[in-house]
């Protein structure tokens, strides 16, 4: 039987699948992401040191990660909600919003900026109204935020989605007829099963923030020091030239996005093993 079931697998065998995956990765991640290392090695240790903690540097590693940041803790939140509604609610259009939530993968960032700017501006539909309030959007943090909402809230939806789609209603049904309130229902039963989900949306949309160019460079207005993100900034050293620091940049970068992954991944693990023996129990 044993044989019988290797002889039918429609996939090749390890040897030559794990020979695959390593030479893709090589070829489409590892051997660029060690070429960018090798660059930022023309620079000397101290050299190296100096442009990744200047203070030009510093304020767009700052922005970008803080932005990004915020941007993934709201798409956390309403990125939920708009799961939730998809899947526990029936209502007219409801195909459309959920066909709606891909337009950010679909449409090119350049033109998502142009129509960020064009509506957060001071004279557009919704800057115009924020104005008089002393809220300015465009040209400031808060319009890289809102750029960095629109771009990453398909990836929490849809990582969401599917979890929600496949959950049993008993536990909640049972929950109800003890007398549980819903609070308690969404607290205890639901949210166990989606905290493995929303984190693995959480870290996409983070690290997609983190690297957004295209529909941040219009809406953020490119002040150094105030509204530079480092894509941006690594564009800047690039057109001078200056390519070993561009290097540097982009490594630190890299550095700090790698050591924030990772402890997001560790967090899901650490959810999912705290709730294996509640699903075995159960």
């Amino acid at each position: 039987m044993k044989l019988l079931r290797l002889k039918d697998r429609v996939l090749p065998g390890l040897p030559l699948t794990l020979g695959f995956t390593v030479l893709y990765l090589s070829l489409i991640v590892l051997i660029p992401l060690m070429a960018l290392a090798i660059r930022s090695a023309g620079l000397s240790a101290s050299e190296w040191w100096l442009t990744v903690t200047n203070a030009r540097v510093l304020a767009a590693y700052k922005l970008s990660l803080l932005t990004s940041l915020f941007a993934a803790i709201v798409n956390l939140v309403f990125g939920l909600l708009l799961a939730w509604v998809l899947v526990r609610y029936r209502f007219p259009g409801k195909r459309i919003v959920d066909g709606l939530i891909d337009l950010p993968f679909a449409l090119p960032t350049a033109v998502a900026g142009i129509a960020l700017t064009t509506i957060y501006a001071p004279n557009g539909w919704v800057g115009s109204l924020l104005e008089p309030l002393g809220i300015k959007a465009a040209y400031s943090p808060l319009g890289i935020t809102i750029a960095l909402i629109f771009i990453g809230i398909p990836f929490v939806v849809r990582t969401v989605q599917p979890v929600l789609q496949d959950m049993e209603s008993d536990m909640e049904e049972a929950a109800v007829l003890l007398g549980s309130y819903r609070w308690r229902i969404f607290r205890k039963i639901i949210l166990p099963e989606l905290i493995p989900p929303l984190l693995t949306g959480f870290a996409l949309a983070f690290a997609r923030g983190i690297g957004e160019y295209g529909s941040v460079v219009f809406i953020s207005g490119n002040m150094p020091m105030k509204t530079e993100i480092t894509p941006l900034l690594i564009i800047t050293k690039l057109e001078q030239y200056e390519y070993n620091q561009a290097a540097a940049i982009a490594v630190g970068l890299l550095l700090i996005s790698f050591l924030l992954l990772l402890l997001i991944n560790v967090l899901q693990r650490w959810s999912n093993r705290r709730q294996s023996p509640i699903r075995k129990g159960g």
